[in-house]
């Protein structure tokens, strides 16, 4: 296990209540539709719930890869988290109300355990290290929570 980690996060405020996006984002299934790199996931039992376990297809190019996760916190209206298997990430959407009755919708992925070191070395041999990663991973949350307000928007 590498120690040495980044946390990412974006934001995005929305006229929607917390509610309205929760129903949205609730189902860990539609997360392709908003991830540009998520492009497929498939839940055990089909159910979005805290404990549900659940396996992602994920692309980056002519890269593809999978992997497994577990839904660590499932708060409706408020928090839906999940932890990565093979390298330890835990990623988050969080929503609090505004002022205005919308919600900020914050995506998060956080290391609280480090990376492990096999995603150190895959992520440094077939996707320019870390730092290179981490950028495409910031840019890729604010592409998905862009998607995320288009959609609650139609």
């Amino acid at each position: 296990m590498n120690a040495e980690a980044t946390a990412l996060e974006a934001s995005i405020e929305v006229p929607n209540s917390p509610a309205e996006v929760w129903a949205l984002i609730s189902d860990i299934r539609r997360m392709s539709r908003w991830s540009p790199q998520v492009v497929k996931s498939f839940v055990k039992g089909g159910v979005s719930r805290k404990g549900a376990k659940f396996f992602n297809i994920n692309r980056d190019g002519f890269k593809v890869w999978p992997t497994q996760a577990q839904v660590v916190d499932f708060e409706p209206d408020e928090r839906l988290a999940f932890k990565v298997k093979e390298n330890y990430t835990v990623w988050s959407l969080n929503l609090s109300p505004t002022a205005s009755g919308g919600t900020l919708i914050t995506q998060r992925r956080e290391t609280p355990k480090g990376i492990s070191s096999l995603s150190h070395k895959l992520t440094d041999r077939f996707f320019g290290g870390q730092e290179n990663f981490n950028e495409v991973l910031q840019a890729g949350m604010e592409q998905t929570l862009e998607r995320i307000k288009a959609d609650l928007a139609s």
